[in-house]
């Protein structure tokens, strides 16, 4: 029972878990979508999405107290408001595009995706970049090698060995905070 109450602990502090908690739901997502499509007020989010207003009402308010959207009050309408998108949102949208191409790839109908990207310089479809492996081949899961990490709790230090030191330090030299680091972090 022990290492169920600990495994619970390490998915509690899991980078991923917590990604989840906070957009990992469909309505979330589709949130996220229609904000990077440049939908702020609550009744355009209702119309392109379908959703109920309550549901519609809940996933905002989760989104705002994530710090993933913010709500600004509409000068024009005493009461009413947009969301926009944080920094913390907008840093999101890689991660939505993954999704995106994912579901392009997978799931689209036979003509194709529903939605393009184009670059506005140029009017060019954008194009996803390929993960690689430090050789510069294509990655794939048999490539990857999972260790602990400098945050990881005891239990996933058992399960996955002594948390890593970063390459730049095994050479003497003071590695750079990784970009997800906690410098990165709002307060609340």
């Amino acid at each position: 029972m022990a290492d169920v109450k600990r495994s619970r602990i390490a998915n509690k502090e899991c980078s991923v878990a917590r990604a989840m908690e906070a957009v990992g739901d469909r309505w979330s997502i589709l949130l996220l979508r229609e904000a990077y499509y440049g939908v702020k007020r609550f009744d355009e989010f209702q119309y392109y999405i379908g959703i109920a207003p309550n549901i519609l009402s809940t996933r905002l308010k989760k989104l705002v107290d994530a710090g993933i959207m913010t709500r600004v009050p509409l000068s024009e309408h005493a009461g009413r408001y947009e969301y926009v998108l944080t920094e913390k949102g907008r840093d999101f949208f890689p991660t939505y595009l993954a999704l995106k191409k994912w579901g392009d790839d997978w799931l689209a109908e036979p003509a194709g995706p529903q939605v393009v990207f184009h670059d506005r310089s140029n009017g060019q479809e954008v194009q996803y970049p390929q993960l690689l492996t430090a050789r510069g081949k294509p990655l794939r899961l048999e490539d990857i090698e999972i260790v602990a990490g400098s945050g990881a709790v005891p239990f996933n230090r058992k399960r996955f060995g002594a948390a890593a030191a970063s390459p730049a330090a095994d050479r003497g030299r003071t590695a750079a905070k990784p970009r997800g680091s906690s410098s990165r972090r709002k307060s609340k």
